[in-house]
């Protein structure tokens, strides 16, 4: 009989343990030796990458029988800051007026708790043999670059023959109130750094010179000109956002050689990377004619939009949130980047977790109550995903 813990004690635990990217904490130690303890086979798998911390991950599975449900998330959180700034210690899990404080109390300790809360209470109900099989992918490296956590992960598992049905990641995902939204996709994310090439000289000789600041406003306002696009039926448009220009320049007398303006755009499934990046240089050309000398260096990205189809899978979640909350979710893509773009290559993925109010602040917090509801969101999801009706089939 697995154990039974409350979703607040898990979070508690989970908070207690200083996983501060890309240390681990201990907090994938207490999480996978409670999955342990409740059956599941547990592994640790660690990645390493030239330039980057290695990572400590967590695989997690109970059953072979199809179908698979994914649960994902992450133990990494980011630091704390001037921890005298925070009302309570953000390693502490203090709980004030109902509201519980720390480091990844929403972001997303909270929700990883709750899906284990969830999973333990419905084993204890259940037993081991429910019709289908559960996984857990956890990462310690969300927070922080982001390769060699969940992207590796799911190849290790892969090379395995690890295979996965659909999947809940538990990020938070409301606005204001837990059941408001579901996160059914992700925009894509682009960043770019736009160079004018001038020739430096003396302000007071300016035709021995070429400044290339009027170039790069030149050029920022063509890409700024028109939008990318008016969005689709489940995007909002793609939106540019200079984020500085540069020309490092101290001296009051001296035209500068370059200039330079980085920018990024959250895009959506009308364009790749790849079509963005011809865009924007069909632009900048247009513009700079023979007028403007520059160049444009394109990061590359690993953060393309995806949109998960609003299927029964959705639906099933929807039902749960409503049945629980009374809300009926918005199906959002809304928001930043997350693991779930990597998950999307493996199976169909959804995210719904507590309200994202505090998350990353001084006092992040996240109410009990919320925990517990959450909690029983997901146990409701996971009556509904496994019925029990049908005999579990084996994968071939």
């Amino acid at each position: 009989m697995p154990e039974i813990l409350s979703p607040l004690a898990l979070t508690q635990g989970l908070i207690r343990c200083p996983s501060v990217t890309p240390a681990e904490g201990g907090a994938l130690s207490y999480l996978g030796g409670i999955l342990e303890r409740a059956g599941f086979a547990v592994e640790h798998p660690v990645f390493s990458e030239p330039g980057t911390p290695d990572i400590e991950n967590l695989y997690a599975r109970l059953g072979t029988a199809v179908p698979c449900l994914l649960l994902a998330g992450h133990t990494d959180v980011v630091p704390p800051g001037d921890a005298a700034a925070w009302r309570h210690d953000p390693f502490g899990g203090v709980v004030e007026a109902g509201e519980l404080h720390g480091r990844g109390a929403v972001d997303m300790k909270g929700g990883l708790a709750c899906l284990t809360a969830a999973v333990l209470d419905f084993l204890a109900a259940r037993g081991p043999d429910f019709g289908g099989s559960i996984a857990f992918l956890v990462t310690g490296d969300e927070e922080g670059p982001a390769v060699n956590g969940t992207v590796k992960l799911l190849a290790w598992a892969a090379a395995r023959g690890e295979r996965f049905d659909h999947c809940i990641l538990a990020e938070p995902t409301n606005p204001a109130r837990l059941g408001e939204m579901i996160k059914i996709g992700r925009r894509g994310s682009l960043t770019a750094t736009l160079t004018v090439h001038g020739v430096q000289g003396h302000v007071a000789y300016p035709h021995l010179a070429e400044n290339p600041i009027p170039g790069l406003l030149r050029l920022a306002g063509a890409l700024l000109a028109e939008p990318l696009d008016g969005g689709t039926r489940h995007f909002d448009a793609s939106n540019l956002e200079f984020t500085t220009l540069d020309v490092g320049n101290p001296a009051t007398n001296l035209i500068p050689g370059q200039a330079q303006g980085t920018f990024n755009i959250r895009f959506n499934d009308l364009w790749t990377p790849e079509s963005l990046e011809a865009e924007l240089r069909r632009r900048l050309d247009a513009a700079a004619g023979n007028a403007v000398r520059y160049s444009l260096a394109v990061r590359p990205t690993n953060a393309v939009a995806f949109l998960t189809q609003p299927d029964p899978f959705v639906h099933l979640v929807a039902g749960a949130i409503e049945a629980e909350t009374g809300v009926r979710p918005a199906l959002s893509t809304s928001g930043g980047t997350s693991d779930a773009r990597f998950i999307k290559d493996a199976c169909p993925v959804i995210e719904f977790g507590l309200v994202g109010q505090t998350m990353h602040q001084v006092d992040e917090r996240v109410p009990v109550s919320d925990l517990a509801r959450l909690t029983a969101i997901f146990r409701r999801v996971l009556d509904a995903y496994f019925p029990g009706h049908a005999a579990p089939q084996e994968r071939a």
